[in-house]
C-alpha cells in the first residue's frame, strides 16, 4: 500500500514520513487487484468482539458521551491508500475496468459494517474522502452509479440493526449530498469548503448535521473577528433546526496558537 497521509500532527513536526513508492507499475497492475484476496478477513466473531471491546473500553473512559463506531479506508479512500492518487486516478480512466476493482474495496468494507451491526454501538461515522476541496475528482455518474449505491448496501445491515450512520468526507460534497441522504445516511459530516447555510436549508431537520462556518485556517492564522463571525452566523442558523452538532469540519490543527484556542473555546461556552 501507499501512504495516504494521517490525521494526527505533532507541533514539531516530528511526524513527518516521507512517502511509500506505489507498489504497482501498470494499470493491469491496479486492474486485477482485489482487496479481498491481498488483505483477507479475520474470523469474523473475533472482529465483531474487538469492535465491541473499543466501544466499552470508551464508554468507561468517557461516560457521558457517546461513542460511535466507525470505518475509515471505506471504497475510494481504500482505493487511494493501496494505489497511490497517480496510479488511482489513471486507473479511473476505464470505468468498466476499475468498477470491478472498486467493488473488491466495498465487498472488504461490508464485512466490517456487518461486524459494527452486531456490537451494541449505536452510531457508525463511514468514512470515505471521495471529492476534493474543488468538488468530484470523477465523472458524476461514477459517484451516481459505482460509488454512492454501494454506500446504500453497507448501510442496510446497520439499519437493519438499528444503528445510525453518519457519513463524512473531506473536501465538497454538495453536489452528492442530496444522493447521500437518499441513501440512508442518517447524518452529514463536513468540512467548511461545502456551504454551512446550503447543508442546513436543505437537509436542516431531517438529517444530522456535523459542521459549522468556521474554518480552523481563520483560527490558525489569529483572525478572531472572522471566527467569531462565523459562531455568530452558525449558532443562528442552527437555531431554526434539532439535529445540529457544532464542529469544525476541517479539525484542529496543534499550531493554532493558544490565545486563539482559549477565545474560540470561551466563546462557544458563551453562547451554546
Amino acid at each position: 500500500a501507499t501512504d495516504m497521509g494521517h490525521a494526527e500532527y505533532a507541533i514539531d513536526g516530528s511526524d513527518k514520513r516521507l512517502p511509500k513508492e506505489c507498489p504497482f507499475k501498470t494499470l493491469e497492475d491496479v486492474w486485477s487487484f482485489d482487496a479481498t484476496s491481498e488483505y483477507g478477513f479475520p474470523d469474523f466473531n473475533e472482529q465483531v468482539q474487538a469492535y465491541e471491546d473499543i466501544i466499552r473500553r470508551a464508554r468507561e473512559d468517557f461516560p457521558d458521551q457517546l461513542t460511535t463506531g466507525g470505518y475509515y479506508k471505506t471504497i475510494v479512500s481504500g482505493a487511494i491508500q493501496a494505489f497511490g492518487w497517480e496510479m488511482f486516478l489513471m486507473a479511473l480512466s476505464d470505468i468498466n475496468r476499475m468498477e470491478k476493482v472498486l467493488d473488491s474495496f466495498f465487498r472488504f468494507t461490508l464485512f466490517h459494517m456487518e461486524a459494527w451491526a452486531k456490537t451494541t454501538a449505536e452510531v457508525i461515522i463511514q468514512h470515505d474522502d471521495f471529492v476534493w476541496s474543488s468538488g468530484p475528482f470523477m465523472n458524476p455518474e461514477i459517484y451516481r452509479k459505482v460509488i454512492i449505491p454501494r454506500y446504500a448496501e453497507l448501510w442496510k445491515p446497520l439499519h437493519k440493526a438499528g444503528k445510525k450512520v453518519l457519513f463524512c468526507s473531506d473536501g465538497n460534497f454538495m453536489e452528492f449530498a442530496e444522493d447521500i441522504v437518499n441513501a440512508g445516511a442518517d447524518g452529514l459530516i463536513f468540512e467548511p469548503c461545502n456551504d454551512f447555510g446550503f447543508m442546513v436549508e436543505r437537509f436542516g431537520g431531517s438529517v444530522v448535521l456535523v459542521g459549522s462556518y468556521v474554518d480552523c485556517r481563520d483560527l490558525t492564522l489569529g483572525k478572531w473577528d472572522t471566527v467569531k463571525t462565523c459562531i455568530d452566523k452558525t449558532i443562528e442558523l442552527a437555531k431554526k433546526y434539532k439535529g445540529i452538532i457544532f464542529a469544525v469540519g476541517n479539525h484542529l490543527p496543534p499550531n493554532i496558537p493558544e490565545y486563539m484556542m482559549e477565545r474560540y473555546i470561551g466563546y462557544l461556552k458563551e453562547v451554546l
